[in-house]
């Protein structure tokens, strides 16, 4: 590539971040909170035109509210209308109104697609950093009490990421806010909770009630892969090996035993842990929950009534 192709790649480059920047940036807020423990310093989305902020729920843990300070100035009381530390993703409701970010979609991403973190690292308000998608599908573990739920399909991103990034926005190059910034994963490396639509329904359930349901089946298991023929027949190559019951929980009562392999639960394969996780939001407590399983090398139907996570606090 000759000097003036590198120059017009650079440009172009350059264009793309910094049209994202000019969109997102009035959109994303700087977070002052004080608890107990002491203050705490993070970023925040708009994601409504009347107040609704996006961030990530540890960095407003154990606050009912705060400040938020916008890129023009505006400094705003906000409260927390709700946290998942599960999903660490919280909404807020902010006392002034910005213009809000759109939200994307990350299933779309594909590794090495531009991306743009925009947030408030170290304190420096309004800071721009550019990269691209270094990895799709990773998982990070959240806690909340006694119960730990691996938060899936986290976007790895080279864009730089430091104190304060954490509840920013990571946006694509059309501008639409496609991950909430959560962590650094170390040198070089930062990690986002994505925009997708398990989240998008947690970010509803946050608005409208300030709380996230979860349902529990009461199983335990571990990715085994299928015997090849098997394997052929369902198009899928592995499924879930259930090492645990508890008696009495819902997979109990359907008649789910220890060495069973569950391949699907309604009419989606599941591989992983994270499969099932994903059908364990609001709308599937109390309602029947189909299961295919393999027992002894046949494949068997059960139907298994989710109950609430909390019931078991």
């Amino acid at each position: 590539m000759d000097s003036g192709s590198e120059q017009r790649a650079l440009d172009a480059y350059s264009q793309v971040v910094s049209t994202v920047a000019a969109t997102v940036l009035p959109s994303v807020a700087a977070l002052s909170v004080r608890t107990a423990r002491g203050a705490s310093a993070g970023s925040a989305v708009a994601f409504t035109d009347d107040g609704f902020l996006l961030t990530s729920a540890h960095v407003v843990a154990g606050a009912p509210g705060g400040t938020a300070t916008f890129s023009d100035g505006v400094e705003a009381r906000f409260d927390v209308v709700g946290a998942d530390p599960l999903s660490d993703l919280a909404v807020l409701r902010a006392r002034a109104a910005a213009p809000p970010a759109p939200l994307g979609d990350a299933d779309g991403l594909r590794i090495g697609q531009l991306v743009v973190a925009v947030g408030n690292p170290l304190g420096l308000a309004g800071s721009v950093t550019a990269g691209v998608v270094s990895g799709l599908g990773r998982s990070i573990p959240a806690r909340d009490g006694r119960h730990v739920r691996l938060i899936d399909d986290v976007i790895q991103t080279d864009a730089a990421l430091n104190p304060g990034n954490s509840g920013g926005a990571l946006a694509d190059s059309a501008g639409q806010v496609v991950g909430v910034n959560t962590a650094v994963a170390g040198y070089g490396l930062g990690l986002a909770v994505p925009i997708n639509s398990t989240t998008r329904q947690i970010i509803g359930e946050l608005v409208s009630t300030g709380r996230v349901r979860r349902a529990w089946l009461g199983v335990a298991g571990v990715p085994v892969p299928l015997p090849p023929p098997l394997a052929d027949r369902l198009g899928q190559r592995t499924g879930l090996r259930v090492v645990e019951v508890v008696p009495g929980s819902p997979a109990g009562v359907a008649g789910i035993y220890l060495g069973d392999i569950i391949v699907s639960a309604a009419s989606r394969p599941v591989q992983s842990v994270q499969a099932l996780q994903r059908l364990m939001l609001g709308p599937a407590i109390g309602t029947r929950l189909q299961l295919t399983l393999v027992r002894r090398g046949a494949l068997v139907d059960v139907v298994a009534i989710p109950a609430p996570l909390q019931a078991r606090a």
